[in-house]
């Protein structure tokens, strides 16, 4: 007699959009499921947000949660609305509030409109998992670029969303209030490159890259 075993394997997909002049990068991750969680959405206008929604209509998807790398103006202006559209929490780090209880003050800075004010209603800790549908991404706290900046790691699928803390080449600005440059390279240091050099890494803003790579050619980690 013939065994036939199935084997079915948890798929993270990873939608990634680039809004606002900032150009900032927001991800929807989604597995065969269909519910998925919303990274840092940086929706900047109604025609924005619509292209968001649409995606999320034509896949199906049911949004648990919006959960965001940190707190700054570019990455969470379309959390207010998103909220409200879904019924589901926003989270952050709990070092980070203090941007989002800032976030008008922060958009005229940067000449940025809120379609709807941004709220925190949960906060993330270190290593805790986040969990949607059979997925799971790991809370990685990185601090440096915001005091309660983290990571979204899956080692699963080896990848990691780091937002401004690592870039292709570079790191993230440290000169905004609650920046540390030393702070920023220990995160990263002791945090990111301790990961495998094949883990993917989604950044904030730009093209994406690996830990081997910015390991061995990142001048500011060499």
């Amino acid at each position: 007699m013939q065994v036939h075993f199935i084997i079915i394997l948890n798929m993270i997909t990873i939608k990634k959009f680039v809004f606002i002049d900032f150009q900032v990068n927001s991800f929807v991750l989604y597995d065969e499921t269909g519910q998925s969680v919303l990274v840092d959405p940086g929706c900047g206008s109604v025609d924005e947000m619509n292209v968001l929604v649409s995606f999320i209509e034509v896949k199906k998807l049911q949004p648990g949660k919006i959960i965001c790398t940190h707190g700054h103006i570019d990455h969470i202006l379309g959390t207010g609305p998103l909220a409200t559209q879904y019924s589901v929490p926003v989270c952050i780090h709990r070092a980070d509030l203090p941007f989002f209880e800032r976030s008008l003050e922060q958009a005229e800075m940067f000449g940025l409109t809120l379609i709807a004010k941004p709220r925190a209603d949960n906060f993330l800790d270190d290593e805790e998992l986040i969990s949607f549908g059979n997925s799971q991404l790991k809370v990685i706290h990185l601090p440096g670029h915001s005091p309660g900046g983290v990571g979204f790691y899956c080692r699963e699928q080896d990848f990691i969303i780091t937002g401004d803390v690592l870039f292709r080449g570079s790191i993230g600005r440290t000169d905004l209030p609650g920046g540390s440059y030393k702070t920023l390279l220990d995160s990263i240091h002791s945090k990111l490159m301790v990961l495998p050099d094949t883990t993917v890494v989604h950044c904030g803003h730009g093209p994406e890259t690996t830990i081997g790579d910015e390991r061995s050619t990142n001048p500011f980690l060499l």
